[in-house]
């Protein structure tokens, strides 16, 4: 396996190889369909195979793959993202949401003059040396909290705190604030399962920040044109000195970005000492697909569209699980949400912890014979996209009611 998730550890049993995926559906290699709600862990928002993307990909690909030269399409690609995303006046493109946060947090040491790194205990902001402790998505799946091969002490510059808690960032700063070049976080987390930031957390956050001279983070690797054309930042009214991005401005292709500040991204080479490059950064394929997709959902209603979705997936199948007696918490952002096989609120990585791994692993090959495909472990998010049809979701719901029977 090429990526820990996908070896179904988390739930058991042998992973599923995929032959093609059309809209909302995919299909294994031995021909069986299921409905998808991972969406290749986001990217795919206009579903399999749109005909818009695909287009955008058929004409890149006929005028070459890859220049290592600058192209019009990654500066068009560039105005679209700073035009929507409100923190961000200046972006560099790179090829994955981990090459993003690496290289924001470099820029952040740089231009803080600060070494430390404050992120949250759940979080996953990618495999970079020094943000793997305590972390989510693969690495909750699988019970590692840290990795081996990370120097102990590049890892002791990053404090790992409540998500949530203000006032365990409060009192880090009072201790070391002068010391925190900045603090990288989920504005919406999405690699513990989907868990939404407690009111005043994020305001919160900005306040601190500001007042001790570190930089806000906002990796919006999952939530960018998500949750909002504009990103979580805009949903929530709170802008960050940095924005890391990804997925869906790929189009489902490789692809990450950050931006940020005028006067910290002018820090990076060839405009200042601070280095970074990449042969295929602003591949050519790449933004062809995210602009492809990033067209599509800048109309009118799309977002209000994705989250009627959502909502009406939640709460048929938080009802479906009440008239089963089957206890279980769903926390909802938009079009993403996480089934907690637990019956108390989940608002951090602690509560996350207490739900029953051996129930979801249950589910989730119950789904899978019913047709359905989510998410291989309980830390991570369902993602709908605007291929997903009304009979897809009833599908869904009806789906998780018959499973819920037996739980």
């Amino acid at each position: 396996m090429n990526s820990p998730v996908r070896a179904f550890r988390g739930v058991g049993g042998s992973p599923v190889f995929i032959s093609h995926g059309a809209g909302s559906h995919i299909w294994d290699v031995d021909g069986n369909e299921f409905l998808d709600c991972v969406c290749s862990w986001g990217p795919l928002i206009l579903g399999h195979g749109h005909p818009a993307v695909r287009e955008a990909i058929q004409k890149a690909a006929e005028r070459g793959t890859s220049f290592g030269l600058a192209t019009a399409a990654e500066v068009e690609l560039a105005e679209v993202i700073c035009a929507a995303v409100p923190s961000v006046e200046m972006v560099r493109l790179v090829n994955s949401g981990t090459e993003a946060v690496m290289s924001a947090l470099r820029l952040a040491r740089a231009f803080t003059g600060r070494e430390r790194i404050v992120k949250f205990e759940g979080a996953y902001h990618g495999h970079a040396d020094g943000l793997l402790a305590r972390g989510g998505s693969g690495l909750a799946t699988l019970g590692v909290p840290d990795s081996p091969g990370v120097p102990a002490a590049y890892a002791a510059l990053t404090l790992t705190l409540p998500y949530g808690d203000l006032a365990a960032v409060e009192q880090a700063i009072s201790s070391c604030g002068k010391e925190i070049a900045a603090i990288i976080v989920e504005p919406v987390a999405g690699n513990m399962g989907v868990v939404l930031p407690p009111p005043g957390f994020l305001p919160g956050l900005r306040d601190l920040t500001q007042k001790c001279g570190a930089l806000l983070i906002f990796d919006e690797v999952i939530t960018g044109f998500r949750l909002h054309f504009g990103g979580a930042q805009a949903l929530y009214g709170v802008n960050p000195d940095l924005t890391c991005l990804g997925k869906i401005i790929g189009g489902g292709l490789p692809v990450g970005a950050y931006g940020g500040r005028r006067e910290i991204m002018e820090m990076l080479a060839p405009a200042g000492p601070v280095y970074q490059a990449g042969t295929l950064s602003g591949n050519p394929i790449a933004v062809a697909a995210g602009l492809a997709t990033l067209k599509v959902l800048s109309a009118r209603g799309v977002y209000e569209q994705l989250d009627e979705k959502g909502n009406f997936v939640a709460q048929g199948i938080a009802q479906a699980a009440r008239e089963k007696n089957c206890p279980i918490t769903i926390n909802r952002a938009g079009s993403m949400f996480t089934i907690f096989f637990t019956e108390g609120p989940v608002g951090d990585w602690q509560s996350a912890k207490k739900s029953d791994t051996a129930k979801y692993a249950a589910f989730f090959w119950k789904m899978l014979e019913a047709g359905v495909y989510l998410p291989p472990s309980q830390f991570e998010a369902i993602f709908l996209s605007l291929a997903h049809s009304p009979a897809d979701l009833e599908m869904l719901v009806e789906a998780a009611g018959r499973t819920f029977r037996e739980c």
